[in-house]
């Protein structure tokens, strides 16, 4: 890497990082942040960047706070080196699973969530349109964590006139799976035809590796989602994710299955056999298909029910004791 590469490279990581703290923050943070992403550059070294990013208006200074992300920077991080963050979901989906420390025995530690804003008018309408995705079980778990205009959750606050609803990511079953010794290979993001309540096949999919945004992301906001139709007939397109496991672990794998119900993490998940296909996904003879159903499923069929949603998949870690059964939530 030539040295100018290599400086945009460090411009980029810090504009990463104030857009992921998504709050002021000062050298001292940002090198602390930047130290966790494998990148070492000092405080005063990070302080000579964010001067230069300050006068190409990609970072403002706010007080004695720190410094935000511009517009103008927000648009930077996602333009800038496209090509090198090709990989990006996938390297995310394994950092969350590592950092994830939720114990199923003791039922304590964090898990991984998807994070959705609402208007606060259009909440009533959202819950409707939601309830019908749980209640279906087209998702992981039923347990969710809302959170008001000015609250937050994770590290996210609810911006203002918003509500924040944070549902359970599948990414949360590679971390419980990680923890008993059973690697995960993510494949592909995609749309499940559902046909009479059960899944079918996949009828569109968005390989990881070859993408930069999170392919359940991309289905919602193209309103290629029927998740309302499966959920009140049986038939509809859904979003899902494909995963694989060593075929030597599969037995573990569909007991711990069984153990995550008692942790309310028993929504649709399907299990396939060694070197067969899962759901017409075909497989190598020593792995096993796994697809699971989308954390954000519910929120999408808010989406199709013309409720302005804000979602973004893999947005954090928040205790499990946070979480609570959808049923139970009262605004």
């Amino acid at each position: 890497m030539n040295e100018d590469a290599f400086l945009e490279r460090k411009t980029l990581s810090i504009l990463e990082v104030l857009q992921e703290a998504g709050k002021p923050l000062g050298a001292r943070a940002v090198s602390r942040e930047l130290s966790r992403k494998g990148l070492d550059l000092n405080e005063r070294t990070v302080r000579y960047h964010l001067l230069h990013l300050d006068a190409r208006g990609y970072t403002r200074l706010v007080g004695r706070s720190g410094r935000v992300l511009t517009e103008k920077g927000a648009r930077e991080v996602e333009g800038a080196l496209a090509v090198e963050r090709l990989g990006f979901v996938n390297a995310r989906i394994d950092d969350l699973a590592w950092r994830t420390d939720y114990d199923l025995r003791t039922g304590k530690g964090r898990v991984v969530v998807n994070i959705t804003f609402f208007p606060q008018e259009q909440e009533p309408r959202a819950m409707e349109a939601m309830r019908g995705a749980f209640r279906a079980g087209l998702c992981l778990s039923d347990l969710v964590q809302r959170s008001g205009p000015g609250g937050r959750i994770g590290r996210l606050e609810v911006p203002s006139g918003m509500v924040g609803w944070a549902t359970l990511c599948s990414v949360t079953l590679n971390a419980v799976f990680l923890r008993h010794g059973i690697p995960v290979e993510s494949t592909f993001g995609g749309l499940l035809e559902m046909q009479d309540g059960r899944p079918r096949r996949f009828t569109e999919i968005i390989s990881y590796s070859g993408s930069t945004l999170d392919p359940i992301e991309i289905f919602i906001k193209g309103k290629m989602t029927g998740v309302h139709a499966a959920a009140e007939t049986g038939n509809g397109r859904i979003c899902a994710s494909f995963r694989q496991i060593p075929a030597s672990a599969r037995e573990r794998a569909a007991e711990i299955l069984e153990e995550m119900k008692t942790a309310r993490m028993g929504g649709l998940v399907v299990l396939g056999k060694p070197g067969q296909p899962c759901l017409e996904i075909p497989c190598p003879k020593d792995r096993v298909g796994l697809v699971v159903a989308g954390g954000l499923n519910p929120p999408a069929a808010a989406e199709e029910l013309g409720v302005d949603t804000y979602s973004r998949a893999m947005a954090d870690l928040v205790d499990y004791s946070l979480l609570v059964p959808f049923s139970k939530v009262r605004p």
